[in-house]
């Protein structure tokens, strides 16, 4: 389980990045580079990672789904995702 620091960490750069995605959009189409810098580091794209929705793991992560692979092996043996069944020979 991620510490809960590192998900409030995750929740504020997706606000950020949300705030300023059309003025990054414009800078970069205008080419102003030094305007661009003066933003904040984390309303940047780049630095936002995908996480897992219940624990919070960084790696592993399954985008159809938004969660860890470890999360999603759990719950597909138990039945909790629909349409999803293990395979077996």
């Amino acid at each position: 389980m991620a510490k809960e620091s590192m998900k409030a960490r995750e929740v504020k750069r997706k606000k950020l990045g949300d705030l300023y995605a059309e003025r990054r959009e414009q800078l970069k189409k205008e080419g102003k580079w030094d305007e661009l810098q003066k933003l904040p580091r984390n309303s940047s794209k780049v630095r936002q990672r995908n996480r897992c929705k219940l624990t919070g793991r960084p790696r592993g992560y399954m985008r159809t789904f938004g969660i860890s692979r470890v999360t999603f092996r759990e719950m597909a043996v138990n039945g909790l995702l629909p349409g999803v069944t293990k395979c077996s020979f």
